[in-house]
C-alpha cells in the first residue's frame, strides 16, 4: 500500500477512535513505527491530513448510499437501508470527531457542510419524493422543510453533551431518530412496510 494511504487510514482509524484533537502528527508516527518527517513528506499539516480522511469517509459514504437506493424495494425499505449504513459508521465514530473538526478544522468543516447540503440534502428529497409516488409517505408533505429537519437532527444531538460524550449513544439515536421520522412521513401502508423491515432486520441481527 502507498505509504500516502498507509498514513490516512491509520488517521482514519485514530481519528474515528479517539477524536482529532487528542490526536498529535507524532501519534501517528509513533504508531505506524515511522518519523514524523515521512507524514509531512505526503502531508504539509495536520488539517491537510484531515481533509484526507473526511474525503474518503464521504467518498465511502456516498457510495454505500447511492448502492442502498439502487437495491432498495421502495422508499421505506431505503430509508432502513441508508439508516444501516448511517449507524454503522456512527458506532465506529467518537462523539467528538465532528466537534474537534468543527472547531480546529474549520475549512474541512466546511467541505463536509457542503457535501450534507449537496449530496445527503438531496438524496433525503428524492426518497420523500420517491415515498408520496408509491404513496407510502403522506402527500401532504413539506419536501424542503421535512429534508432539512431529518438533516439536521442528527447533528443537533451530536452537539449534547449527554450525547457526545457517550460513544455508544450515537447508532442508537440514528435509528430511534429514522423510526421517528419514518412514523411520521408514512401513510398505513408505508407503516406496514415499517413493521416488515423491523421484523426482517431483528430476524438478520440473531
Amino acid at each position: 500500500m502507498e505509504m500516502k494511504t498507509r498514513i490516512a487510514e491509520k488517521a482514519k482509524e485514530l481519528f474515528m477512535r479517539y477524536g482529532i484533537k487528542s490526536i498529535t502528527m507524532d501519534e501517528i508516527a509513533t504508531q505506524m513505527g515511522i518519523s514524523k518527517k515521512t507524514i509531512y513528506q505526503h502531508f504539509v499539516d495536520k488539517d491537510a491530513l484531515v481533509l484526507e480522511v473526511f474525503m474518503q469517509v464521504m467518498q465511502q459514504n456516498k457510495a454505500d448510499i447511492i448502492k442502498s437506493k439502487e437495491v432498495a424495494e421502495n422508499a421505506v425499505h431505503e430509508q432502513f437501508l441508508c439508516s444501516d449504513v448511517v449507524s454503522e459508521m456512527f458506532a465506529h465514530m467518537n462523539p467528538m470527531l465532528l466537534f474537534d473538526m468543527q472547531r480546529f478544522h474549520p475549512s474541512v468543516h466546511q467541505q463536509f457542510e457542503q457535501y450534507k447540503k449537496e449530496f445527503v440534502i438531496r438524496f433525503i428529497q428524492q426518497n420523500i419524493e420517491r415515498g408520496i409516488r408509491e404513496e407510502v409517505y403522506r402527500a401532504d408533505l413539506d419536501v424542503h422543510l421535512i429534508s432539512w429537519l431529518m438533516l439536521e437532527s442528527n447533528f443537533i444531538c451530536m452537539h449534547q453533551p449527554e450525547i457526545r460524550d457517550n460513544i455508544t449513544n450515537l447508532a442508537k439515536v440514528e435509528k430511534q431518530l429514522t423510526d421517528f421520522f419514518l412514523h411520521a412521513l408514512s401513510t398505513t401502508k408505508g407503516v406496514k412496510l415499517i413493521q416488515k423491515y423491523k421484523k426482517q432486520r431483528l430476524k438478520t441481527s440473531k
